[in-house]
């Protein structure tokens, strides 16, 4: 089931085009990763989506219906720029904004005690803001962000000033609620959490839509079909073997007699092509295929490359 759906968002700011006929859509119980570099357009699609500010053309769509103020209850947004008030004490602050999502204050109460038993923060109840951590305000911030459970999360820059075992907290957390049916948006620079969680993605660059779809399918458009293998003997030899339907694009010598050839199969090459060129040459002890990694893709896209099966 689709949860949010952008069709063709413009906006303009002072000659500047932010975003440039964007279209995305997110499904239900699904983590959708929004990248893009600074300046690229994310930030002002999310404002956009949170009714914060509107677009020139295009329209959202929340659960088919286009989407009114009233809907922004239905949200869970957690910005980047944090947004807690120094002076208030953690446990006031957070019933306050649980009372703005509409939520009863018994009802807002036992969830609260919920939540910050299970992130073990209980005793911060009565503590100022302005006493916390970057990370722990992080915690008290996430945790108001999903305690009205809305259907919707928007999180941007979730992970940001969270130690390595906290990161690994509030991702099992969102894994948790995208098992609950949650639809989360998820804006990060944070590539190795995209790789982990993410099912689709959708990258932006200076305004417009340059990657989209299922991390799967972003990947295979981006495959060059690179192997990677591993074997004994002398990389001359093993050079030598090589023929014109194969690119040495790289290489690293492990040991004495050991290295990693990395080829690019040309002209519709096979695998066992490759292994029957170099066999007679070298010992071959490992071969697999290199899969691009999000990070690899990023810096593709936004360099302005083309996938592996547009080359």
């Amino acid at each position: 089931m689709e949860i949010l759906k952008v069709e063709n968002i413009v906006k303009q700011y002072a000659g500047h085009r932010a975003l440039d006929d964007i279209s995305i859509s997110t499904q239900e119980g699904e983590i959708f990763g929004l990248l893009g570099p600074n300046g690229a357009g994310k930030t002002s699609l999310i404002r956009i989506i949170n009714q914060i500010t509107g677009p020139d053309s295009g329209r959202v769509l929340l659960n088919g219906k286009e989407i009114t103020r009233e809907d922004i209850s239905k949200i869970g947004y957690l910005p980047e720029e944090r947004g807690l008030y120094k002076k208030m004490k953690v446990g006031e602050q957070a019933l306050y904004f649980a009372r703005l999502k509409g939520m009863s204050k018994s009802e807002a109460k036992q969830k609260l005690k919920f939540w910050f038993d299970k992130f073990e923060i209980s005793s911060w109840t009565d503590k100022r803001v302005e006493e916390l951590s970057k990370g722990m305000a992080q915690k008290i911030q996430f945790i108001t962000t999903v305690l009205h459970e809305p259907k919707l999360l928007i999180l941007d820059e979730p992970f940001s000033g969270f130690d390595p075992i906290n990161t690994e907290l509030i991702k099992s957390e969102i894994l948790r609620l995208k098992e609950n049916g949650t639809s989360i948006m998820l804006s990060t620079h944070n590539m190795n959490s995209v790789e982990e969680i993410c099912d689709s993605i959708a990258l932006i660059n200076k305004s417009k839509l340059v990657v989209s779809g299922t991390l799967d399918d972003v990947k295979k458009q981006y495959d060059s079909d690179v192997y990677a293998i591993q074997f004994k003997g002398m990389m001359m030899a093993f050079a030598n073997a090589l023929w014109t339907g194969y690119e040495l694009i790289d290489k690293k010598q492990l040991d004495d007699d050991t290295a990693i050839a990395y080829i690019k199969m040309k002209n519709g090459n096979k695998v066992n092509d490759l292994l029957k060129a170099v066999m007679p040459s070298v010992e071959v002890q490992e071969i697999h295929k290199v899969i691009p990694s999000m990070n690899d893709i990023f810096i593709k896209a936004v360099g302005g490359e083309k996938g592996g099966n547009n080359e």
